[in-house]
């Protein structure tokens, strides 16, 4: 298993404080408490259409039954339909409008008089047209309303009727009872006032007259909003919550019943009654005190994990810093949502949790804690069984689905899985309960839409944690493997047959790690970027050389053998320059660990045989690899670099090089501070041989193998 990527600074916060690591514990336990609701838990848990497994429930008490939200809308659009809008009679429209057209008839008839309207009377047309306009204003015009046409018919039968509704006229004071088809509208009211004009026999030019009179037609009936809503509000603030009462021993729910509708709004309704009376009449100390005893039980699982199965983070306060502020983080935003009755939990993207874990730690850390959180979560949730199950399914998919974490694509994908296991489960869910799909609706989809969404937040959290603790992510491997990255364009260019080996080394490397186990993304890295101090001086290292130029000729062999080691100290300086984690420098520290110089070492001892020779100067200062993926890499580096020296590259020429060089390295203990089993290391071997074949094009003899 992968373990954690850290940049090691053994400060007292980080280790070996006792007191700093029990501190935080409790203060977490105290925090988390005092986020939690505090009102006390209904004893039972129930769900409608499942059997009521436990004993007979008697009513110890009288209460109410609540009604159901279905009900409460039913009583709300009742209501809303009977309630009348308002409408106030505006007198003083219909007298100017009246007045007005008397005044300007006179100046219309001038206008008109020499073309179109010799020798008649303007006392009959204004006698004609206040007779109509008194008579539409008496009887009303009124602008229909969208928000009370067709209320309560079937949209699918929509004719002229259904514009018609019952309205309260007020005038002074008085109100009366109307509907709108007593009334006109200015439309009806120009149809009434056109066909009138038309059936009057004592007008000539009828289209003058109705084109003079429709313009002195408005409303005079006008709509009340403001006293309308206000009817309407107390209208709904009398709708009654509650439907018939249940009596103090009446028997609720029996043992092996199923629960059906009319019982489960009998369950709901005492569990609130219940809820309330024990948070007026109990003792909220110990409501408290409960709480804190099961926080307390799970966060000493918590460690109790750690201690047994990843002592690296137990003993890290750093690092456990981390997962409380997590732990802190995702349970206050839930019990917020609680408190605030947000509309759905499910917004909450709770999922995030589980990915940030998973990718800072390792999929072990990251399913223990997410299961850890979601018992305390069930502590305060309504529904906890629904909730428990979504979450506790969803958070397993999120971890599984990046357990290697190596293109970008598997976050897209990982959300997608998340979002499809929300659905699964929700009508799973929902299926048992109600057995029909007409209680689904796609608006019960939309808080998981949204919550996968918002675990995408997830990811700018990763990084904010990697730079705030100092911890390197597989996002950020996956970052410093990219070829095109300054560093390693550098590395290509200044010594281009270092970066081959490099890209040999890495394939290698990670092919190895992947069968034994271990962090492909990070041993990558730690291929590429391990040989970087060779751009200091590439010509003096055999892969980068030209054919007949070699600067080492120039020195002695103490010299040449100083050259060589100092691309270690050199990478680390370049390394620590471009600012790239310590995790990955660990790999250019430890790639030749405490081995020496052999080429040169041989020959000073030939050509001076006299003299003693210091053997410092021909070792690299190490230290020796301490994790599995550094132990990988000093083997595939080794055994990359000898078989490129090989003039006739055989599979047994192989396999007996990568058995050496592999023995050598055990009998100099390179890796004695590494937790690599021999077994591992005979995989890993087998590994490099097959590897090695294929990249330098080894052929079977057939007729050989027939014998």
């Amino acid at each position: 298993m992968a373990k954690l990527k850290i940049n090691y600074t053994k400060d007292g916060f980080q280790y070996n404080s006792v007191f700093i690591k029990y501190a935080m514990v409790v203060l977490t336990i105290v925090l988390i408490c005092l986020f939690l609701p505090k009102q006390p838990r209904f004893r039972y848990e129930f769900e409608k259409g499942k059997v009521w497994n436990h004993e007979n429930l008697i009513s110890p008490y009288n209460f109410a039954i609540q009604k159901t939200q279905e009900e409460l809308n039913r009583d709300r659009q009742y209501i809303l339909k009977t309630v009348q809008p308002i409408y106030i009679l505006n007198e003083v429209v219909s007298k100017e409008q009246i007045d007005e057209f008397n005044t300007n008839l006179a100046e219309k008839w001038q206008a008109s008089q020499m073309d179109t309207l010799p020798n008649l009377d303007i006392k009959e047309y204004r006698d004609i047209g206040n007779s109509l306009l008194n008579y539409i204003y008496a009887r009303g015009v009124i602008s229909l309303n969208n928000r009370y046409q067709n209320k309560g018919n079937d949209a699918d039968k929509v004719d002229e009727t259904n514009s018609q509704y019952n309205f309260t006229l007020v005038h002074d004071n008085i109100a009366q009872q109307k509907n709108t088809v007593d009334c006109f509208t200015i439309e009806s009211a120009n149809v009434y006032l056109k066909d009138a004009i038309e059936r009057n026999k004592n007008i000539t030019h009828k289209a003058w007259l109705f084109e003079v009179m429709r313009n002195y037609i408005t409303i005079n009936y006008i709509f009340n909003e403001s006293q309308t809503d206000k009817i309407e509000q107390n209208a709904l603030a009398n709708i009654s919550t509650t439907r018939g009462m249940v009596q103090k021993g009446e028997l609720i729910a029996e043992q092996g019943k199923t629960i059906n509708s009319d019982t489960y709004q009998k369950l709901e309704s005492l569990r609130k009654v219940f809820e309330e009376d024990i948070q007026i009449s109990g003792n909220q100390n110990y409501v408290t005190m409960g709480h804190f005893m099961m926080v307390s039980l799970v966060m000493t699982l918590l460690m109790v994990f750690l201690y047994f199965f990843r002592f690296d983070i137990y003993n890290n306060n750093r690092l456990l810093l981390i997962i409380f502020i997590i732990i802190l983080g995702m349970l206050g935003v839930l019990s917020w949502a609680v408190k605030v009755k947000i509309p759905s939990l499910y917004y909450i993207p709770y999922c995030g949790v589980p990915i940030i874990l998973r990718i800072l730690f390792d999929t072990r850390v990251a399913l223990n804690i997410h299961l850890l959180m979601v018992l305390i979560a069930a502590i305060f949730v309504p529904n906890s069984y629904d909730f428990v199950f979504l979450q506790f399914v969803a958070g397993m998919v999120s971890i599984y689905s990046i357990k290697t974490l190596v293109k970008r694509e598997q976050f897209l994908i990982s959300s997608l899985l998340i979002l499809a296991t929300y659905i699964v489960g929700f009508v799973g869910l929902n299926l048992t309960r109600n057995g029909s799909f007409s209680t689904l609706y796609w608006s019960d989809l939309m808080p998981f839409v949204v919550s996968v969404g918002l675990t995408l937040l997830a990811y700018p959290l990763i990084y904010a944690f990697e730079r705030l603790f100092g911890i390197v992510s597989d996002l950020t491997l996956m970052e410093l493997t990219n070829s095109n990255s300054k560093l390693l364009r550098e590395l290509s260019l200044k010594a281009p047959g270092t970066f081959q080996h490099s890209l040999q080394v890495a394939n290698l490397a990670e092919a190895a790690i992947y069968k034994i186990g271990g962090n492909p993304l990070l041993i990558r890295a730690g291929a590429l970027y391990h040989d970087i101090g060779k751009m200091t001086n590439p010509l003096y290292f055999i892969e980068n050389q030209k054919t007949g130029v070699n600067p080492h000729e120039e020195l002695t062999p103490e010299q040449s053998a100083q050259v060589i080691i100092s691309h270690v100290l050199k990478g680390i300086e370049i390394a620590r320059r471009n600012q790239l984690p310590e995790v990955v420098v660990d790999f250019i520290r430890t790639h030749h660990g405490t081995t020496r110089v052999d080429y040169f070492y041989n020959t000073f001892i030939k050509n001076n045989p006299e003299k003693l020779v210091d053997e410092s100067i021909f070792k690299y200062p190490g230290p020796i690899p301490f994790s599995k993926e550094t132990a990988v890499l000093m083997m595939a580096d080794s055994v990359e670099a000898s078989s490129r020296a090989l003039k006739e590259p055989t599979k047994e020429s192989i396999s007996n090089l990568v058995d050496k060089i592999i023995e050598h390295k055990l009998m100099q203990k390179q890796f004695a501070n590494s937790n690599i089993t021999m077994r591992d290391i005979s995989e890993v071997s087998e590994i490099f041989k097959n590897m090695l074949m294929s990249i330098h094009h080894v052929r079977i003899d057939y007729e050989k193998s027939k014998k």
